[in-house]
């Protein structure tokens, strides 16, 4: 498989995109370190009214099953490591009313990258039938899901 260069991804805006700002670019686990760039930028985005950020949510999935198709196909690989826009839109589902504090932001990168990496029933399923841009964000849109619900069980579980 091509190894794409961070100097190849500013050239194609979209790629930049796809490989989450660069962090695909990682030459190993491009898929934590594309979580870790999530994080970053949740940072940010924890501070939005609930249904502003439920509202870049939905902006960011349907732009990513765009973006990861597009690069998909322009790199000749289904699903290249290095596209983790996926795994941006996964820990963000995640971390959807999540309380505030770093003890959750980083219980939620654990559980979504265990979820992520493991991919339990439907999850693997998932992503190995389901192809295109929407196969890319799919399993990790459900492996977020997986990680919101036993992130908030943890919660009301402490709180």
């Amino acid at each position: 498989m091509k190894a794409v260069s961070l100097r190849d991804l500013l050239k194609n805006p979209v790629h930049f995109l796809a490989f989450g700002l660069g962090s695909g670019a990682a030459p190993k686990a491009p898929g934590t370190f594309g979580t870790l760039a999530a994080v970053i930028l949740y940072l940010g985005l924890q501070y939005l009214p609930f249904w502003n950020y439920v509202l870049v949510l939905a902006v960011a999935t349907v732009l990513g099953i765009w973006l990861c198709d597009k690069t998909s196909r322009d790199l000749g690989v289904h699903d290249h490591p290095g596209i983790v826009w996926d795994e941006f839109v996964g820990y963000w589902i995640t971390m959807l009313a999540a309380p505030k504090g770093w003890v959750w932001i980083i219980t939620g990168f654990v559980l979504f990258r265990f979820f992520d990496i493991l991919k339990p029933w439907p999850i693997k399923v998932i992503d190995q039938k389901v192809h295109g841009g929407f196969g890319i964000m799919l399993d990790d849109i459900l492996a977020g899901i997986f990680s919101f619900v036993v992130l908030q069980l943890i919660a009301l579980a402490v709180i």
